[in-house]
């Protein structure tokens, strides 16, 4: 029983949270100039002062390791965040916005110019498609089936 009550305390929002956002509601667009978007890792931005999640990607963490083909470990965190980086380079960046994650981030579809970024880091084969919501189809299940046969 206690550790049930543990649990749930884990996933108990913190009043003043809520309170926070339902005074401060995500804009349905949020956007940044050249040079105004930093990336946070390989499926994070921050917009001015606003941290915001791709939706439909899961990426790797900073730190996290992975194996080459020819044995050798690296950060393949780190590597995906300067994929991202690459993606942004010094171009302006529009967010639609669908809501917040659990940790109080923006959730949102972001393009640099016209390129979905989600898309472009998923066919590049930094990150993995992921169903929205946790359930159906993932969004950009083609573009990860592209790069998973191209290697």
């Amino acid at each position: 029983m206690l550790a049930l009550a543990g649990w749930f305390g884990l996933f108990h929002e913190d009043p003043t949270d809520v309170a926070e956002r339902r005074r401060n509601p995500l804009p349905r667009v949020l956007s940044a100039g050249p040079g105004e978007v930093r990336v946070v890792d390989g499926d994070t931005l921050r917009l001015g002062g606003v941290t915001v999640r791709l939706a439909g990607l899961d990426a790797p963490e900073r730190g996290q390791e992975c194996q080459r083909t020819d044995g050798a470990r690296f950060d393949c965190g780190e590597a995906a965040a300067r994929q991202l980086a690459t993606l942004v380079g010094r171009r302006a960046v529009t967010c639609d916005t669908q809501g917040r994650d659990r940790y109080g981030r923006a959730i949102a579809t972001c393009r640099a110019e016209g390129v979905d970024l989600a898309e472009a880091m998923v066919a590049s084969g930094w990150a993995v498609a992921v169903a929205e919501g946790g359930r159906g189809q993932a969004r950009y299940g083609l573009a990860e089936a592209q790069a998973r046969s191209g290697r």
